[in-house]
């Protein structure tokens, strides 16, 4: 219920994002009309259409974007032929009849609402409703990542469908006084002809703003600054105890053991869930709730490109080593985040770079994901040799706890000889720790499903290709430079000598990175403050800041040898084919 409370709320926060701009047009259109036969069939449509779009584009894969596009290309020539029925009704009539009839159906439908069908303004509330999706911000990306992970489910939609209810809900609230406005307007001027023409431009101002992108360009870039900290807030107060995605350091369930398996008794969290539904077992071969009776078993769920996942990836390898004799099993469960990441090849080459050899189960379908509930990378499961979980921790950090909990089930499994001491970690590259005071740059996703403080001048071109300029950065902003195409979840570099520039905080950048589907070495040069890098440069580049981008894996580009500060980032692309997907810090 706490979560459809504030996909309501989250909803209603979005009247008050500038990327909403585009489409308040088309509502005030209806603002001096009867409002039940009117304004809210148009608001019903339009929450309808988004849910309906929102839920496939969540769990049905790439082609429902391809699909949607043409919906919008769809929309965009229904709405801007009713907006030319409201700037030149007489004109549309009598020269453009076999092209406007619908639009002018719309309109004159809405002069007769109080006798008429809902038909039209519920129409025009679909068409908008194909257009609305870029005034989203963390509570609706909370519901379709939870949707692409949790699978489909009428959960789902019934949140998509909350969310847009509560946009809906403030626009009514526009409407509603937008319609009063107009009305003293027409008795006071008798401006009802003026106004009318009016919204007909401003109709067709929005279409050109979609038209060109700017609703998911520079209005989208604008929203951030402007409602994420409202949404994000909302986030806080309602949900205290959990984040999205990736932690860096998450709240430990725990009861705290001792040494020696000592202390209080853990807790019992449930059963094992089943482990079957991965693709494929690396190292091992399928291993099942029966095959593990007995054992004490750690459930790593982590995927190659995560940062927080690489950097705990030490601690772990070294528990299976240190307790492989003494009853513990150790499973790998690979959960993708990006689309490379399901690739079993890449898969195998970074547990063989990283040195994992206890079993990896391949979860492309999010099966085990879903069995365990899980909603982290890295998330780590202990479960005792009865097959219950007794204990859980989400993210970096807690290492020394951790190791006490599989100490202590270890001696509760029976083993007197059982190591009490804790293993020293003296990790180097991505997997070293994080510097975690230092770091006040976020985790940063270039892709426009999730994209934030992108500042070059414009803004985003979805799946087109498109000539960037870098933008002014203050901290957190980044732009591009060059011929890109920015896709779902990375851009890719169409011609040589493209740029991404990146304002940042941090002891360490890194950057996630792949070439392109022929798999050629991409060469690129790293600068900071215009600089080769020095001694400051990431295990991924020389000191001159040279380096290749040869595999789709994180590479880390920056390691700061000196006092943290405020640098702005450069990596210029040599080669064209690059594609790359998101930063991270530590």
């Amino acid at each position: 219920m706490l979560l459809f409370v504030l996909a309501y709320l989250g909803g209603v926060l979005t009247i008050v994002s500038p990327c909403i701009l585009p489409v308040i047009p088309f509502v005030l259109a209806r603002a001096d009309r009867p409002f039940f036969r009117n304004g809210l069939p148009m608001l019903v449509g339009m929450a309808l259409a988004f849910a309906v779009v929102a839920t496939f584009a969540s769990v049905a894969g790439g082609w429902v974007v391809s699909a949607n596009q043409y919906g919008r290309m769809a929309a965009l020539t229904l709405l801007a032929i009713f907006g030319v029925t409201l700037l030149f009704p007489e004109l549309a009539d009598r020269l453009m009849r076999p092209l406007v009839t619908v639009g002018a159906r719309l309109s004159q439908s809405a002069d007769q609402a109080s006798d008429g069908s809902v038909l039209a303004p519920l129409l025009l509330g679909v068409a908008t409703g194909f257009l609305w999706a870029p005034c989203a911000g963390p509570v609706l990306g909370l519901i379709l990542t939870g949707a692409a992970l949790q699978g489909a489910s009428v959960k789902t939609t019934l949140l998509l469908l909350t969310y847009a209810a509560g946009a809906a809900t403030s626009l009514a609230l526009a409407l509603l006084i937008g319609g009063r406005v107009f009305a003293a307007m027409k008795r006071s001027i008798g401006a009802g002809e003026w106004i009318r023409r009016g919204l007909g431009a401003a109709v067709l101002a929005a279409i050109v703003a979609i038209a060109l992108g700017l609703d998911t360009g520079f209005l989208t870039n604008v929203s951030v600054g402007s409602t994420t900290s409202l949404e994000q807030g909302l986030l806080d107060k309602l949900r205290p105890h959990e984040t999205t995605t990736a932690m860096t350091g998450g709240p430990s369930m725990m009861m705290r053991a001792k040494a020696n398996g000592e202390g209080e008794e853990l807790p019992v969290e449930g059963a094992l869930p089943s482990l079957s539904g991965a693709v494929e077992w690396l190292n091992s071969k399928p291993l099942t709730a029966e095959d593990l009776k007995g054992k004490v078993v750690l459930v790593d769920f982590w995927t190659y490109s995560c940062i927080n996942c690489l950097r705990a990836i030490p601690y772990v390898r070294a528990w299976a080593e240190k307790y492989r004799n003494h009853g513990l099993v150790v499973i790998g469960v690979h959960a993708p985040e990006f689309a490379f990441e399901r690739n079993v090849d890449n898969v195998k080459k970074a547990i063989a770079t990283l040195g994992i050899k206890y079993p990896v189960a391949i979860d492309n379908e999010y099966k085990i994901w879903r069995a365990f509930e899980n909603e982290y990378w890295p998330a780590h499961y202990f479960i005792d040799a009865k097959g219950m979980i007794r204990h859980h921790h989400f993210g970096e950090g807690d290492y020394d706890e951790s190791e006490r909990v599989i100490q202590k089930l270890l001696v509760d499994a029976g083993d007197s000889n059982v190591p009490t001491d804790i293993v020293a970690v003296n990790a180097s590259g991505v997997e070293a720790a994080s510097a975690k005071a230092d770091v006040g740059s976020p985790e940063t996703y270039i892709g426009y499903d999730r994209i934030e403080h992108f500042v070059s001048p414009g803004g985003v071109v979805q799946d087109t290709s498109h000539v960037y300029t870098a933008g002014p950065p203050k901290l957190n902003d980044w732009s591009l430079a060059g011929n890109w195409t920015i896709g779902n979840e990375r851009a890719l570099l169409n011609d040589r000598d493209g740029s991404i520039i990146y304002r940042f905080h941090a002891h360490d950048l890194h950057l996630v990175l792949g070439p392109d589907a022929g798999g050629k070495p991409i060469r690129f040069v790293v600068t900071i403050d215009g600089k080769a890098p020095g001694a400051s440069h990431g295990v991924d580049v020389d000191s001159e800041g040279q380096g290749v981008v040869t595999a789709q894996r994180l590479y880390q580009l920056v390691r700061e040898a000196g006092t943290v500060a405020d640098h702005t980032f450069e990596v210029r692309f040599l080669d064209p084919g690059v594609q790359a997907y998101a930063f991270t810090f530590g």
